[in-house]
């Protein structure tokens, strides 16, 4: 007898809903019926895009030329600034064919791994990670396999660890400094030797970016093919206006590499998108060609307050929080209040952990299932000062309580 045909194709059918933004969505639901929830899932800097980036969309908008299609792999000019960018930030050179301007960072990420991989192909993904990589990953076929990191290596993957995981199966090393959740930052000297293995192994080496600005104290940001060039030819950058310029909304990405790789990206985006909004690129176009004075001032802010809020969860009883060296997460353990009595209940999880801190305290978090660890929490440190505080404050009030 056939098999009834299910509805939903099993590939999609397969996909989690990203978690952070449903926590977000969820906060925001509460919060719109009249609960004080403070949340701290979005990953997304809580001030506005610079004005002077909003005025480039604004005289964009009166642009007859951006009312029709544009190249499917950017505009000239903005592929054109999108390399001078990356050379004048990170020391890549790069050419404009090596660049592809993508709808945000997420479409980048999909089709690097859309490109590069066939079915079985297996990702060494280093682990906590961002909640929509090891799906991405298995959209185009190929197996994610985590890589555990930890608060006693500073949640940062050894060439090691990479070793023993190395199978006839892999073709590609997942490489994220600075790391959203964990906010660690590899030294220079470690992204090198990363590198370096990665190129003798004849793996491909996809490294996401976004976050390159958002480093602190002596943490320092560096690009995989510009300290390990023998890795350059196998090496895919991606990156996007959304952290460093709080464009997240402007939906403008991009990724960069060998031409051959772009340019079958490029086919692939012909199909399914087209160009980038032609406004958003304006606006990214400003944006990138422009100085860094608007990041510095987030930067700033952002590193009170990772300060502050590690200080505060770190006197928790039970709660490890590194300090965090880049992007704005702080993501501590909470593996030493688990199982313990909590507001008449014991939740054994971290994602039964943040729904009781929902519940109880009207805080938001993201629990570490959705970055592949159980027993942490991810908290952006992307909020005003008195909201993060006073969060912090509630977590700490209900944790404390733990008997």
């Amino acid at each position: 007898m056939a098999h009834a045909p299910t509805r939903i194709s099993a590939r999609i059918a397969a996909i989690s809903e990203s978690a952070t933004l449903a926590v977000d969505a969820k906060a925001k639901a509460l919060k719109a019926a009249g609960r004080p929830v403070i949340g701290f899932g979005a990953g997304e800097p809580d001030f506005p895009t610079p004005g002077y980036i909003v005025e480039a969309a604004q005289r964009a908008c009166a642009e007859p030329k951006y009312h029709k299609y544009t190249p499917t792999a950017g505009l000239p000019e903005l592929r054109e600034a999108i390399a001078a960018k990356t050379a004048r930030d990170s020391g890549l050179v790069l050419s404009a064919s090596q660049v592809l301007v993508t709808n945000g960072g997420k479409h980048a990420v999909y089709q690097a791994f859309a490109t590069l991989l066939d079915p079985g192909d297996e990702v060494l993904l280093p682990t906590p990670y961002w909640t929509s990589y090891p799906e991405s990953i298995a959209l185009a076929g190929g197996v994610p396999v985590g890589v555990h990191t930890d608060e006693t290596n500073g949640y940062r993957v050894s060439v090691e660890q990479l070793e023993a995981k190395l199978t006839d199966r892999t073709k590609l090393l997942l490489f994220v400094s600075p790391s959203n959740p964990t906010g660690a930052v590899y030294p220079p000297e470690q992204v090198t030797e990363i590198g370096r293995w990665a190129a003798e192994r004849g793996i491909w080496v996809v490294t996401d970016e976004i976050y390159e600005h958002l480093v602190y104290g002596d943490a320092r940001f560096a690009s995989m093919p510009v300290v390990a060039p023998e890795i350059a030819d196998r090496c895919l950058v991606l990156n996007g206006v959304a952290k460093t310029y709080a464009m997240t909304g402007w939906r403008v990405g991009w990724m960069a590499g060998p031409a051959d790789v772009i340019k079958a990206a490029i086919n692939l985006q012909s199909h399914a998108t087209s160009n980038v909004c032609n406004v958003a690129q304006a606006a990214a176009l400003t944006a990138v060609s422009g100085d860094l004075s608007a990041v510095a001032k987030m930067r700033a802010a952002f590193d009170r307050r990772r300060q502050v809020m590690t200080a505060m969860l770190n006197e928790v009883p039970g709660v490890v929080c590194p300090l965090p060296e880049g992007a704005f997460y702080c993501y501590p353990s909470v593996k030493g209040v688990l199982h313990k009595e909590i507001a008449g209940q014991r939740p054994a999880t971290s994602a039964q952990l943040a729904e009781l801190l929902l519940d109880e305290a009207d805080v938001a978090v993201v629990p570490g299932e959705a970055f592949g660890t159980d027993g942490y929490f991810r908290l952006s440190c992307a909020l005003g000062d008195a909201d993060l505080e006073e969060g912090i404050s509630r977590l700490a009030k209900l944790l404390s309580s733990a008997r």
